[in-house]
C-alpha cells in the first residue's frame, strides 16, 4: 500500500476555546470553518494537553516524544540538542520527502529535513510583517551566536504578512517537491502568538460584536494557595505593555492603545477584555483562511485523500480566564491543546475523542500512522486506536505537567501537577530551579486541588477540605509515582526529593 502523505499544521498559542468545533463561548461569535473541517471529516481530541505550556519546550516534546526533563528543553532559553532524535528524522529515513516551514523557535539548526525555511530574528519568533527567514543556506552559526548583538544580518526579509507568507512557501514547496516520494510537511504558523498583529483586511472583523466573557474573568483568588494567588499577567488596564499609549519599548501597542477615557473601573476592564480577544481572533481568522488555502492546494493536485492532515497548536492560551493573558499555567485553557486530524480511509465521520492525550503522544502516533517503528526512548504512546473508537488496554488515566521557567518570564511561578479525567492537583514548589541558569528568588509554596466536574472553570481550590482528604492523598501518590516512572524525581535538587517523604506518601 502506498504510504500516505502527512501535512502537520501547527499554530502558536491557539486555544481550543478559539476553535469553533470545540464549542466554547467564542464559537458563539466566530467560527473557524477550515480548521473545523479537519475534525468533522476525521476526529478531534477533547482532552489533549501539553506537558509544559510554553513554546520552545512544547515544540521539543512534540518532535521528540519526550518530556522536557528528558529531551533537555525545559524553558524558552534551551536549545534542542543536535543528538535529539525527532519524528521528522525517522520519516526521512523511511523515505519521506520532509520539510518544515514557519516557526521553529528551538534555537538550533533544524535537523532531519530535506528543506527548511523558518522564521529568524527576533529569536526565531519572527515578525508579523516583513518577517525574516532562515533556510538551509543561511549562516546558522552566526544566527545562533548569543554574542551577536544584531541577528537581523543573518535572515532574509520577505515583504508581506507572516501567515500569508508561510502558506505561500508551503504551497510552493508542494509544487516543487519530489513527487516520487510521500511527503511530511510541517507548516508552523506564528499566529496567533502575542502580539496580535492582524492583517488590515481583518481590521473590522467583530466590529459591533460583544465577545462573551469567561466565567472566571472576575475570579476571587482568595481561595488560591500562596503559590499562585499573587501572580499572573492581567488583561486589565494595569497591563501597561498591552494597553497604555506609551511603553518603554515602543510608542504604543501594535494594534493601538486601549481607549478608556470616560469609563469607570468596571467598564475599563470590559473594554480591555474586548480589545484583547478581538485582536487575538483577527489573527486567528487569517490562520483559518490559510488552512483553507492548503487544503484547496491538496485537492487541486488530487492528493487530498492520500494525505493525513493534522491541525494543532503548541499549547493553549488564556483569553481572559482568571483575568490572565499568556499561557504557562496548568489551568485548563493554557495546557489544553486543540488537535484535529483527518486520516483518509481510517478515521471518518467526525469523532470526538474523550480520552486523555498529551503532546508526548504526538510523535509515536504520527510514526504509527505512517507504519514507521516507534523508538523505545520515546515516552509517549500512539493514540491511533482512539481515533477509531477503540481504547487500548492500560491507556493513561492522568497527564503529568511541569512548568520550569519560574518567574524569569511572565510572572508565573514554577509548578508541577497531575490532571485526571475529573481532578487536578498542583504543587507550586517555589524554588529557583530555572534551567536557563537564572536564579530568581523563591516564591511561596502551595498546593491546589480542583474538582473539574463540579468546578470546570477552576475557581475553587478544595485542597485541605476534609471531604477531599482521600482524593488528595491518592492524587499525591499518583503524582509522585508518575514523576518517578518518567524519571523526573528531583533528587538532584536536594530539597524537592524530600517532599514526598514529608507528605507521608512514600
Amino acid at each position: 500500500m502506498k504510504p500516505k502523505n502527512v501535512l502537520f499544521i501547527m499554530s502558536d498559542d491557539h486555544a481550543a476555546n478559539a476553535v469553533s468545533l470545540y464549542g466554547s463561548r467564542i464559537s458563539e461569535v466566530m467560527e473557524t470553518p477550515n480548521i473545523d473541517g479537519i475534525g468533522k471529516d476525521g476526529a478531534w481530541l477533547e482532552n489533549c494537553c501539553c506537558t509544559n505550556a510554553v513554546c520552545t519546550p512544547s515544540r521539543a516534546t512534540i518532535l521528540t516524544g519526550q518530556y522536557s526533563h528528558a529531551n533537555g528543553v525545559k524553558t524558552l532559553f534551551d536549545s534542542l540538542p543536535d543528538t535529539a532524535v525527532t519524528f521528522p528524522e525517522l520519516f526521512a529515513k523511511a523515505g519521506y520527502e520532509t520539510a518544515v516551514i514557519g516557526k521553529w523557535h528551538l534555537h538550533s539548526r533544524p535537523q532531519g529535513f530535506g528543506h527548511f525555511d523558518v522564521l529568524g530574528y527576533p529569536w526565531q519568533q519572527g515578525k508579523y510583517f516583513d518577517p525574516q527567514f532562515l533556510d538551509e543556506n543561511a549562516d546558522w552559526e552566526g544566527a545562533l551566536n548569543p554574542g551577536v548583538a544584531d541577528r537581523t544580518y543573518f535572515g532574509k526579509e520577505v515583504p508581506g504578512y507572516v501567515t500569508d507568507i508561510i502558506a505561500d512557501k508551503a504551497i510552493r514547496w508542494l509544487d516543487e517537491r519530489d513527487r516520487t516520494k510521500p511527503f511530511l510537511l510541517l507548516c508552523h504558523h506564528k499566529a496567533p502568538h502575542d502580539e496580535f498583529e492582524y492583517h488590515p483586511r481583518y481590521g473590522h472583523l467583530l466590529d459591533g460584536v460583544t465577545i462573551p466573557e469567561p466565567e472566571s474573568l472576575y475570579e476571587d483568588k482568595s481561595e488560591r494557595s500562596p503559590g499562585s494567588a499573587g501572580f499572573g499577567i492581567t488583561i486589565s488596564e494595569a497591563n501597561k505593555r498591552r494597553n497604555m499609549v506609551e511603553t518603554m519599548s515602543r510608542p504604543d501597542y501594535p494594534t493601538g492603545p486601549l481607549l478608556t477615557e470616560g469609563l469607570d473601573e468596571g467598564e475599563r476592564m470590559r473594554a480591555a477584555y474586548q480589545k484583547y480577544v478581538k485582536d487575538y481572533l483577527r489573527t486567528v481568522k487569517g490562520l483559518d483562511d490559510s488552512v483553507g488555502r492548503l487544503i484547496a492546494r491538496l485537492k487541486r493536485e488530487g492528493i487530498y485523500d492520500d494525505t493525513i492532515i493534522v491541525y494543532t497548536s503548541d499549547q493553549g492560551m488564556l483569553l481572559g480566564e482568571h483575568d490572565y493573558s499568556d499561557k504557562r499555567w496548568i489551568f485548563e485553557e493554557s495546557m489544553r491543546m486543540p488537535f484535529l486530524i483527518r486520516v483518509p480511509g481510517e478515521v471518518t465521520g467526525g469523532r470526538k475523542v474523550e480520552e486523555l492525550v498529551s503532546n508526548v503522544d504526538f510523535a509515536p502516533t504520527l510514526l504509527d500512522l505512517a507504519g514507521i517503528p516507534v523508538p523505545a526512548h520515546m515516552q509517549g504512546r500512539s493514540f491511533r486506536p482512539l481515533l477509531s473508537g477503540k481504547t487500548p488496554e492500560g491507556w493513561q488515566e492522568e497527564i503529568y505537567y511541569r512548568y520550569w521557567l519560574h518567574m524569569t518570564h511572565c510572572d508565573t511561578p514554577a509548578h508541577y501537577g497531575l490532571r485526571t479525567a475529573d481532578k487536578k492537583l498542583v504543587f507550586y514548589y517555589g524554588l529557583p530551579l530555572d534551567a536557563s541558569g537564572a536564579l530568581p528568588d523563591p516564591t511561596p509554596q502551595g498546593w491546589e486541588l480542583y474538582d473539574l466536574k463540579k468546578d470546570p472553570f477552576e475557581m475553587h481550590n478544595v485542597y485541605g477540605r476534609p471531604e477531599y482528604a482521600e482524593t488528595q492523598r491518592e492524587m499525591k501518590k499518583r503524582l509522585f509515582r508518575i514523576k518517578q516512572e518518567i524519571g523526573d524525581d528531583d533528587a538532584r535538587y536536594g530539597e524537592l526529593d524530600k517532599i514526598a517523604e514529608k507528605e507521608g506518601i512514600c
